[in-house]
């Protein structure tokens, strides 16, 4: 799965260059699928916003890594309580670090989702 995993070349302006094409906006990668996110603020976060993640399960998905913004925040109970029941871990922090992590996590064959707020 991770070997075909988008990467995240660039970010910031609002968006992301993912494997080379620049996509405006908030994002979202479960296995080799990318998709644009609509959440622009860790206030917009919910469960259902993070559908894909659940639909994939543990099974797919070791942990979600979430990029929360400019500044780290933590994201609000429901979706923590959320994610354990599920049985998937969660790694929360700033957009830029959260991006500069997935490339390597991914290169290591690691099965995490990505989401990312924009900055």
């Amino acid at each position: 799965m991770a070997r075909d995993a988008p990467s995240i070349d660039a970010y910031g302006g609002g968006g992301f260059r993912l494997s080379g094409a620049w996509r405006p906006g908030s994002l979202l990668i479960v296995g080799d699928m990318a998709e644009p996110w609509s959440v622009a603020s860790l206030g917009d976060l919910t469960a259902a916003s993070l559908a894909p993640v659940f639909q994939a399960g543990r099974a797919e998905v070791e942990f979600l890594l979430l990029g929360v913004g400019a500044r780290n925040a933590q994201p609000p109970r429901a979706i923590r309580e959320g994610l354990l029941a599920a049985g998937i871990g969660l790694e929360f922090m700033d957009t830029p670090a959260a991006a500069r992590l997935y490339n390597v996590l991914t290169a290591e064959g690691r099965r995490v989702a990505c989401a990312l707020i924009a900055v």
